[in-house]
């Protein structure tokens, strides 16, 4: 399994921040933010990303997977060819997409029209190689948990459409682990690794609920049971850590992020 950090988060910093980064928190590459604001985003990619490949290879870095913007989810959009050329010639083989909510007219009505824009996206991976992968985001997306993004997925290639699997929201709103692996099967491209709790509030005097991310092993995610499962399985595919600690400094970001890849590997050690 290659480690790899999810830069959303690594605001204000440019490659080689990045890649200082990733090297202090002991990873092996980026899951690579690909928005507006941050040093590769959806306008320059086609020179910006495979240039960033260049300078994180050099450094024994690889960049498996890139993040698209919250709302990418049309395969004709301007910017979703050039992006994907850029990543087959960047060599990045991941591309997460936006993500999809009901709409007015009902569940299955937006599953086909989720399954129809699935289909442009697997024609542009089948031309260019790098595969599209649908979130496991707890809420209101439409893959919410295993069950229901297999209802967007199943049936399209795995090699070009895939699922990024999010134990930590599976831990909200998805199935037991045994499941929720066993019902992504060949799907299963890469995971995403933290941690979440769900937690009552009172906000102006009104009672709720809030998700809210937590250090690795201090949340809902059972650690040992996941990694014996994917062991159990063979993956050996990227894991990305989230290290979504908004609201800090991002060095304290980073010393997080470094101290969650630490819990892992002590995990993976015993």
């Amino acid at each position: 399994m290659k480690f790899i950090i999810f830069t959303k988060h690594l605001e204000g910093r440019d490659i080689p921040g990045l890649i200082a980064d990733i090297r202090f928190a002991g990873a092996e590459g980026a899951d690579l933010c690909v928005r507006p604001g941050y040093p590769v985003n959806p306008e320059n990619a086609p020179t910006a990303l495979p240039a960033a490949m260049k300078q994180f290879r050099a450094e024994g870095l690889d960049i498996p997977l890139v993040t698209t913007p919250g709302d990418f989810t049309d395969p004709t959009a301007a910017y979703a060819e050039p992006l994907w050329a850029a990543c087959a010639e960047a060599g990045v083989r991941l591309v997460k997409l936006g993500y999809w909510y009901m709409g007015p007219d009902g569940y299955w009505a937006t599953v086909d029209r989720v399954r129809k824009a699935l289909e442009g996206f697997a024609r542009l991976a089948e031309k260019y190689g790098p595969k599209a992968c649908v979130h496991t985001h707890s809420g209101s997306t439409m893959g919410l948990n295993a069950s229901s993004v297999m209802n967007l997925v199943r049936g399209f290639d795995p090699r070009h459409i895939g699922v990024f699997a999010d134990p930590g929201h599976l831990s909200i709103v998805g199935e037991p682990l045994p499941m929720a692996l066993s019902i992504l099967g060949e799907y299963l491209s890469i995971l995403a690794f933290k941690d979440l709790v769900r937690e009552r509030v009172v906000r102006e005097g009104k009672p709720g609920w809030q998700t809210k991310v937590v250090p690795l092993g201090t949340g809902f995610v059972d650690w040992t049971t996941l990694l014996r499962l994917l062991g159990e399985i063979g993956y050996d595919g990227p894991i990305s850590f989230h290290s979504e600690y908004s609201g800090y400094p991002v060095d304290t970001v980073v010393d997080l992020a470094r101290i969650d890849i630490r819990f892992i590997r002590g995990l993976m050690a015993a």
